[in-house]
């Protein structure tokens, strides 16, 4: 996991945080401006994205790291 990018949430670029997602989940489905990507598990942390200019709303760079966290649990042996 990228934790320069996802321990300062503020200050992450939209396309940082996009890129990041992909190498963790894969391509997402774009529906209007949200990127939506799939998870391995029903419900949250949900990983939906929505470009707010050209920083990723803090909020959701919380989320995806939730995700990468749990997504590490999940692979776990």
């Amino acid at each position: 996991m990228d934790k320069e990018i996802l321990n300062n949430p503020h200050t992450v670029s939209f396309n940082k945080l996009l890129g990041l997602c992909k190498s963790y989940f894969g391509e997402p489905r774009i529906v209007g401006s949200h990127h939506i990507f799939k998870t391995p598990w029903p419900g949250d942390p949900r990983v939906n994205l929505q470009r707010d200019g050209k920083m990723a709303k803090p909020y959701q760079v919380i989320q995806v790291k939730k995700a990468i966290e749990k997504l590490g649990k999940t692979n776990a042996p």
